[in-house]
């Protein structure tokens, strides 16, 4: 009995701690650029300094016991556990698991990048398979599980290469006048393929491992070369990443060092291949047009999904820092109307958004090809369109509650003035039971989120990350089903007419869905709290 047990247990990828990943980033050499330099060391550069803290700090999380369940997840098909952000979903709890944990780390890192190579493996994961299916081959599905092995082992960090440069917009890849506007393969041999191209947008990418190389449009037949999806090193030769600095450390602001993203931030670079050899092991598919679609759509399902979590997690931020700010100016908002309602929008929102997320996850379907499970589409992009559009209001928000103080503060040096400190201390204090530094501290906080350059990039990243609300638009309305509303209402109507395949007004139907186990079985899985996370 006991040899049975021990055989069906998991084995374990050994997972780095967050100064292994620094030390790990020293035995690359990318070639990147930032403002103008060229950077010697990724993990030593003080300008991607909190891109590297973000990434260093979800290594860390995945190794605390507390947090196991959300953090890391069982790979059934190798019985091995590992990185949740390295996990092909194989149920609606895994999906559910996922939106806990990157929530979790986007409440300490404001956004921790290192769940787009989640989406991405198991967006890939889809596409190889239908391609298989459709080829009756397995030559893709084999390529896929030997790097998703590869990378899990290593709990690697992978970069998302997906948004291509694009060049004219109105026209397609093969139109284009700069053909480097794609990356697409301009070289294939018995060994691999060669690559060039541009890639925009790249999140993380100079302190990442690999990077994942993916089309991001639908293809015809004359763009098959850009059809290309495969892995490489980020320090591959002909590679150059030219980045913007991760947060802003070292600036010298108005109100002094930013106290959030000096710690944290994210970086994001343009990718340029410059006939990059990769060898057919790590190319997932090359010319594959016909099915380029899937890869894009499933990607981007995953990725919002994974999306909302990150800005519920941001927005988990803006309310307790609203609450403190509210606190410190000596108001309560059980007691006054004009703060409490502001504050419940606020928790509206970014629950709101969540609780789509949720959605998604529970009425996830599994992919007929892959196996793995899928978010639904229709709430994971409405989730992401209430964020994207609701940011905004969000920062607003933050703002109505907390008082022009955030940005009409004297700088920080002032509070070590002989001349100005003792008074400025008197004169700023509000709520007696809240010393000043500490009021002033919440205030340059909220400002460092909401009122600054970094506060303007988590707006613009929130509008566009993941793609824009017309594409989000675009998929609720190709999924939603409109078709069981119409003939719902015919029916009331008794109109007495049937179901017809051709009418556009009811393509899309979906019957009602319900828990596979039934919704009242004895000892269905539900969600449960976790113990309380410690700093």
């Amino acid at each position: 009995m006991n040899a049975l047990h021990e055989a069906a247990m998991p084995s374990r990828a050994e997972l780095m701690s967050g100064d292994d990943y620094r030390e790990s980033l020293r035995g690359y050499r990318p070639r990147v650029y930032v403002d103008g330099r060229e950077i010697e060391s990724v993990a030593d550069e003080p300008s991607l300094r909190p891109g590297v803290n973000a990434l260093a700090y979800t290594y860390d999380f995945a190794r605390r016991a507390e947090v196991a369940p959300i953090a890391l997840a069982t790979q059934s098909r190798r019985n091995r556990v590992v990185s949740r952000m390295l996990h092909i979903n194989e149920s609606s709890g895994d999906l559910l698991n996922k939106l806990e944990a990157v929530r979790a780390l986007c409440q300490e890192t404001g956004c921790a990048q290192r769940y787009l190579a989640h989406d991405a493996l198991n967006g890939i994961g889809q596409a190889v398979a239908r391609i298989d299916d459709a080829t009756g081959s397995t030559e893709h599905r084999a390529r896929f599980e030997a790097y998703l092995a590869h990378a899990q082992d290593r709990d690697l960090s992978l970069g998302v290469a997906m948004t291509d440069a694009k060049g004219d917009r109105s026209l397609k890849p093969h139109q284009q006048p700069n053909p480097d506007a794609y990356v697409r393969v301009v070289e294939r041999n018995a060994r691999g393929i060669v690559i060039s191209g541009a890639k925009a947008i790249v999140t993380g990418g100079p302190y990442m491992h690999e990077l994942l190389v993916m089309p991001s449009r639908n293809m015809g037949a004359e763009d098959a070369d850009f059809a290309v999806c495969c892995a490489v090193r980020v320090d591959e030769p002909g590679i150059t990443l030219v980045s913007r600095p991760a947060g802003r450390p070292g600036e010298k602001l108005e109100h002094g060092d930013a106290l959030f993203s000096r710690k944290y931030g994210q970086a994001t670079a343009v990718v340029m291949f410059d006939r990059v050899f990769v060898p057919w092991e790590r190319v997932f598919y090359a010319g594959d047009w016909e099915h380029s679609h899937v890869l894009t759509y499933s990607y981007a399902t995953h990725h919002r999904h994974s999306c909302i979590a990150a800005r519920a997690g941001f927005g988990d931020l803006l309310i307790g820092a609203g609450a403190l700010m509210c606190e410190a100016n000596g108001l309560d908002p059980d007691a006054k109307a004009n703060l409490r309602d502001p504050m419940v929008e606020l928790i509206k929102i970014t629950e709101g958004f969540y609780a789509c997320g949720v959605a998604a996850s529970v009425y996830a379907a599994r992919d007929e090809h892959s196996g793995s499970f899928m978010p639904d589409p229709v709430f994971s992009n409405i989730g992401k369109l209430l964020l994207a559009t609701q940011i905004y209001d969000m920062h607003r928000l933050a703002h109505e509650v907390s008082g022009g103080l955030i940005v009409a503060l004297p700088g920080p040096d002032e509070d070590h003035n002989p001349a100005t400190a003792a008074r400025l201390s008197e004169a700023l204090q509000a709520n007696p039971a809240v010393p000043y530094d500490r009021r002033i501290q919440t205030a340059r906080f909220i400002e460092d989120l909401t009122a600054s350059y970094q506060g303007g990039w988590y707006s613009v990243i929130s509008l566009h990350g993941g793609g824009s609300p017309a594409a989000m638009k675009q998929e609720i309305w190709r999924n939603y089903p409109l078709g069981s509303k119409v003939e719902l209402v015919e029916r009331l109507l008794e109109r007495g007419v049937l179901h017809d395949e051709a009418r556009a007004a009811t393509k899309n139907r979906q019957p009602g869905r319900c828990c596979d186990m039934g919704c009242s079985a004895p000892g269905q899985p539900i969600m449960v709290p976790l113990p309380a996370l410690k700093r």
